[in-house]
């Protein structure tokens, strides 16, 4: 029986076709790894687990990536004013950041382990790909879909028309200030940070 998913893009149910005949590449979103993890939190890694399964138990050779976010992460989701999580969970345990940040992930991969939850083959690092991260960055300010405002860095929304096609977030359904305060050196209020 073929896989159907719901493709976002299409908003409707297809099969699943992989890009490559036999092989499949899936990356899923880890943790950011600044606490314990509960329970809430694992539910997206077992749907991954469960479509990697599937997948592999239907003949298919599965490579799957999760990242982990051991920096930049700001809290109440608020990059504009919120501390660092990393930060905060450093001086309330008097550790330097990327020991907190090795102590929860590893904490998190045996919690992985407790759950039968596959580890995947790849767990890249936020802070390995800086680098990257800022090559990206100085293309998209050099392409005009990104600014340098104050000292942040921010994606410019109205550049690309496109946006939120896959989200189904339009820039119509976008209530600016709802989920965080708007900035007053964003040219637009739906732009969002891309560096601080």
């Amino acid at each position: 029986m073929p896989l159907v998913l719901h493709n976002t893009l299409s908003r409707k149910k297809e099969p699943f076709v992989p890009v490559s005949p036999g092989r499949v590449r899936m990356y899923n979103c880890g943790p950011t790894v600044y606490s314990d993890a509960h329970i809430g939190n694992f539910r997206s890694f077992l749907f991954a687990d469960v479509l990697r399964r599937w997948l592999e138990v239907s003949g298919y050779a599965v490579v799957q990536a999760m990242n982990i976010t051991d920096v930049g992460h700001a809290r109440d989701d608020d990059p504009d004013f919120g501390e660092d999580k990393l930060d905060e969970a450093a001086r309330k345990e008097k550790l330097d950041p990327l020991a907190i940040a090795d102590k929860y992930a590893a904490l998190f991969l045996k919690d992985l382990d407790k759950l039968g939850i596959q580890r995947a083959q790849h767990y890249p690092r936020a802070t390995q790909y800086i680098p990257q991260m800022i090559a990206i960055i100085q293309r998209l300010i050099e392409t005009g879909h990104a600014y340098v405002s104050a000292h942040d860095v921010y994606y410019s929304v109205a550049s690309f028309p496109a946006y939120g096609k896959l989200s189904g977030n339009t820039g119509e359904d976008l209530v600016a200030g709802a989920r965080v305060e708007v900035r007053e050196d964003k040219r637009d209020p739906r732009d969002f940070a891309l560096w601080k």
